[in-house]
């Protein structure tokens, strides 16, 4: 197998386990529809079962692993992080209550929470900078990819074995994916995009790189405008099924099929086109790489609001085929220009902050104030049914806060890149012992054409 065909090998291993990631995130999103009949849960009960309980655990523990991932044999974190995630997913089908799913949860998000890090430094150090955002948009379709395989097979599980069984079946496939990881992934080499003294075998200080991360204004921006729309996505994915079925009285199986659709096939043109426009109109202007997603939330939100206010279901249902293409389509700038922005040795890190502050606020607030919302609604101003109407369509709103912060990150994107490439020519120039001072000197003709 040549090198080309061994990258594109090892990035669609790491699409199926992604894939499988999502698929046990996703199902419960389906599946609780029955939980909540056969368990008596509240809509916060289930805000927490989606968000928040999950949300903590994976966010705390991605960064310790992240730094694991920085440091170690990278694809042996991702098998074991299968591992964990899918025995947890099994085990869920045997849960009594409330107590017991949580405590499977936190399970399944402590072994996900291994997976994602150590995936993009891998694809960081297999693809080259100018179609990294591609390849990372890529990968970034297993989110719709899983989710089309999370809603259909949890539907047609649901309705023919029950939500217990659902839960087994599901996970136990997902198991037999970690020997194939194991055995067939070739560790690729750290940093070989990147000359040899940028990829240092020693890392900065924990403080140090989390200083290093906060003191570039850009990234400030962007992970602010990805944590709000991460709110926003997280809120429509969690309570659509409960929307259409409570609103529109469609079943299971009718939501299961359409939502399978819309985030399958609509969700992954969406991502890959946000990646793909990303990289092509960042060659011209690099503004444009975050640019393009302040563009898609101003399309997005007037589309996913009518989508949750429409009385017609069939107007309901067109207007979310448009927005389900647009929600994703911030995945892969979101997750490929931090990595324009640091070191090697940073990238599993820089990508654990950033997805730990993006679920913290998105997976972990999302779904649950969403779900307070709706059930205080019901409550106290006797929406019934109606109420997911309005606790949806607030979380939306968000977006439109995240296309201003994604406008403001790509001000200072350029000058942070080429400072970024300067102390590239600086570190390579002090490790061979060059004098920057020597206008003649190859690191000092670099550093001038990167001006």
């Amino acid at each position: 197998m040549n090198e080309l065909a061994g990258r594109w090998f090892v990035l669609g291993l790491l699409f199926a386990v992604s894939t499988f990631n999502y698929i046990d995130r996703t199902i419960i999103s389906i599946l609780q529809v029955p939980i909540k009949r056969d368990l008596g849960l509240s809509d916060t009960e289930l805000g927490l079962l989606t968000g928040l309980s999950f949300a903590l655990f994976y966010t705390t523990l991605s960064l310790p692993i992240a730094r694991l991932a920085d440091r170690t044999v990278r694809k042996r974190l991702v098998a074991a992080a299968l591992a964990v995630w899918s025995g947890m997913t099994a085990l869920t089908g045997v849960a009594a209550n409330f107590t017991h799913l949580v405590i499977l949860r936190v399970g399944v998000a402590a072994g996900e929470a291994g997976s994602i890090p150590a995936s993009h430094s891998m694809i960081a150090d297999l693809f080259p900078p100018r179609s990294r955002a591609t390849a990372m948009a890529i990968l970034g379709l297993s989110l719709p990819v899983g989710m089309m395989f999370g809603f259909l097979s949890a539907g047609i599980l649901a309705e023919t074995l029950g939500w217990r069984k659902s839960f087994g079946v599901i996970g136990v496939v997902g198991l037999l994916l970690v020997p194939i990881v194991l055995l067939a992934i070739r560790e690729p080499v750290r940093g070989r995009f990147d000359r040899s003294a940028d990829v240092a075998d020693s890392q900065p200080g924990f403080v140090d790189a989390l200083r290093t991360l906060w003191h570039l204004r850009s990234y400030r921006f962007l992970i602010a405008g990805a944590a709000l729309h991460a709110y926003v996505s997280y809120s429509v994915m969690n309570w659509s099924a409960p929307f259409y079925t409570r609103v529109h009285e469609m079943s299971i199986g009718e939501v299961s099929v359409y939502l399978a659709l819309v985030n399958g096939i609509g969700g992954g043109i969406g991502m890959y086109l946000g990646g793909w426009l990303s990289d092509r109109l960042g060659q011209r202007d690099a503004r444009l790489r975050l640019r393009v997603l302040t563009f898609g939330g101003l399309i997005f939100v007037p589309m996913a609001l009518a989508q949750y206010l429409v009385e017609s279901t069939t107007l309901s249902l067109a207007f979310g085929a448009v927005a389900f293409t647009l929600l994703p389509f911030y995945y892969g700038p979101v997750v490929a220009v931090p990595q324009l922005l640091v070191a090697p040795n940073m990238r599993a890190l820089t990508s654990a902050v950033t997805l730990l502050v993006t679920n913290l606020v998105g997976l972990g607030l999302g779904p649950t104030v969403t779900g307070f919302i709706s059930e205080t609604l019901i409550v106290r101003f006797g929406m019934g049914q109606h109420s997911l109407r309005y606790a949806i369509s607030a979380a939306i709103l968000f977006s439109l806060v995240a296309a201003f912060l994604y406008w403001r990150a790509s001000g200072s994107l350029i000058a942070e890149m080429r400072y970024a490439e300067e102390e590239k020519v600086r570190d390579r120039a002090s490790s061979s012992g060059i004098s920057l001072s020597d206008p003649g000197s190859p690191a000092t003709l670099a550093l001038a054409n990167k001006r």
